[in-house]
């Protein structure tokens, strides 16, 4: 079909639009690709569908040549199955929730996880049904608590997730291998530059994960990669190697008056001034800060936790989140109600409340810390000896510079991503939650162990949008453009039947076109709307058209020829490919 821009609901922007804060928000409001209509929710206009059939289309394919067999599931689920896994309340305040006139509880699906657990165990029966690949596309629900950025932060939004049921690890390993395998491939077709970074696997639970980041500065997910070796990983996901501590005596704790010391710099410059121990080369590294918060477990009453990080760090409350999760930790402030916690006070040594340190406060490592009682501080608090974490937490800031864990020579880099997709190795998480056997090759029960890939399929449009444009619209690779070659009436008379029969030429030949034969509109304005909507190859005819010419241009390059108007379909077809 023909796509005619005079008959296609389709209206661009000249203005940039007040709510867009990145420009692939941007760019696909003015160039009529989305149009919002809700908080974090939008429609998808008939050149943005088209683009998300594209991008669809890449990933079903892909999905299929690894022998992934689709289904599709309602959205609207009830409770029974989420509670039965515990996701129900560890999802929190993450998923929408709703009752039927009959009171009973549903939910719109966040990811389906248990709905393909029970799937296989109700048609499945014995091990000769394995392995198996199921997949589905589908619109997930989320309820951001602000949702922003577009089609990256949305609270309803496309994906597409699969999951592989094996026997055993084995099994799960190649299942995960050949998905991986698969993204990769799915991400190169649609032009996306991306890392796999080691991940968290928060509420979705299983023993490893990895995303696909693509390099984006509007990016919400910060990675590290080092520069001595392979090693990348989301910063949630980095491990600090613990410092090794020479055996050493030291001095039992010293107790300082420290008054208006209530911040690290105001701290040191006192301890330096003073000759605290003897030393006037303390530093922020020297003092050990911490921290308590509220952590609010899902089902569950809240408790407090401090958290103690060298006092040159900030705590990164995104890593703490998921070292806890599916805990969340907001920082406690009624410090009227806790006496016992001395604000801007605190020390670890005789702390009445749960304490997690950074593993770089190993056994032996002595610090200058809070005395907990007002304007006092301590020195040669040691690890250890005066106080002992009751683990470790990866809460502390990572830093561009830092040693890698991996390596432990290379120092890390820190970039900025979209997480494009998500793999996972759940293991027997949701077969042991609703008891799913199969009979075994020995004839006993056998329990199928699981892998989940999720890849967000209008994230990934949005991605794209962010690596592909420059200062004048969309750049969209050949794989998922709207259409392979884009059709200008430069707006005199004879010009519109000629680019329509020049349309319908291109057509035969088996390429999707798109012709602008918009009579009331300017040359320029189709010019500036093609740059916007970003097809790479457009054909302008219009002044050599007397002459039988058409003017064929590269809107990625800016290479610009005139052609004959009969040899435009075989030109256009060759760069096509």
């Amino acid at each position: 079909m023909l796509l005619r821009m005079s008959t296609m609901l389709l209206k661009t922007l000249r203005e940039e639009p007040a709510e867009a804060e990145v420009p692939s928000h941007r760019l696909l409001l003015r160039a009529g690709y989305i149009r919002r209509s809700a908080p974090g929710g939008f429609t998808w206009l008939p050149l943005g569908r088209l683009v998300l059939d594209r991008v669809t289309r890449v990933i079903r394919e892909e999905m299929t040549a690894i022998g992934g067999q689709e289904v599709a599931f309602p959205a609207l689920l009830p409770r029974e199955p989420y509670e039965a896994s515990g996701r129900w309340t560890e999802y929190g305040d993450e998923i929408f929730k709703l009752r039927d006139r009959r009171g009973a509880e549903f939910l719109l699906a966040p990811t389906h996880e248990e709905m393909f657990a029970l799937l296989v165990q109700d048609m499945t029966s014995s091990y000769r049904d394995l392995p198996l690949i199921l997949f589905q596309i589908q619109t997930k629900f989320r309820d951001e608590a602000r949702p922003r950025s577009g089609l990256l932060r949305g609270r309803e939004f496309l994906m597409k997730d699969s999951y592989s049921f094996d026997l055993d690890d084995a099994g799960l390993g190649a299942a995960y291998a050949r998905h991986r395998a698969a993204y990769q491939r799915v991400f190169e077709r649609l032009g996306l530059e991306h890392t796999i970074v080691s991940a968290t696997s928060g509420a979705m639970g299983g023993s490893a994960s990895e995303e696909f980041l693509a390099a984006a500065e509007a990016g919400e997910d910060t990675f590290v990669g080092c520069t001595a070796c392979a090693y990348a990983a989301n910063t949630e996901a980095v491990v600090t190697r613990a410092p090794a501590v020479p055996e050493r005596e030291h001095p039992r704790p010293t107790v300082h008056d420290t008054p208006d010391t209530p911040t690290i710099a105001s701290l040191v410059d006192l301890a330096n001034e003073r000759a605290l121990d003897g030393r006037t080369d303390w530093t922020a590294a020297d003092t050990l800060k911490n921290v308590v918060f509220t952590v609010h477990h899902p089902g569950r009453e809240d408790e407090l936790l401090a958290v103690g990080v060298p006092g040159d760090r900030e705590i990164d409350t995104k890593r703490l989140d998921a070292a806890l999760s599916p805990a969340t930790a907001t920082v406690f402030d009624d410090f009227e109600a806790r006496p016992d916690l001395v604000k801007g006070y605190i020390g670890p040594q005789g702390i009445k409340i749960r304490y997690l340190a950074d593993p770089r406060v190993a056994t032996g490592t002595a610090w200058l810390t809070g005395a907990n009682e007002p304007g006092r501080h301590a020195t040669s608090v040691v690890a250890g000896r005066d106080f002992t974490p009751g683990g470790s937490v990866e809460a502390a800031e990572v830093r561009a510079g830092d040693p890698c864990p991996a390596c432990g020579t290379g120092e890390l880099t820190i970039r900025r991503g979209i997480e494009i997709a998500h793999i996972f190795r759940l293991g027997r998480r949701y077969t042991d939650a609703f008891k799913v056997d199969v009979l075994g090759a020995d004839g006993r029960p056998a329990r199928p162990t699981m892998g989940s890939y999720g890849i967000g399929v209008s994230r990934a449009v949005a991605s794209i949008a962010e690596q592909h444009h420059d200062d004048r619209g969309l750049l969209w690779p050949d794989e998922v453009a709207p259409a392979d070659v884009h059709v200008i009436a430069a707006g005199k008379e004879g010009q519109v039947e000629a680019a329509l029969a020049l349309g319908a030429a291109l057509l035969a030949e088996g390429l999707r076109v798109l012709v602008d034969d918009r009579p009331q509109l300017s040359a320029g304005v189709k010019f500036t709307d093609a740059e916007l909507i970003g097809v790479r190859r457009i054909v302008v005819v219009g002044r050599r058209l007397a002459e039988g010419y058409g003017e064929v241009r590269d809107r990625r390059t800016g290479d610009r020829r005139d052609v004959p108007l009969a040899d435009v379909p075989r030109v256009i077809k060759e760069q096509a490919g």
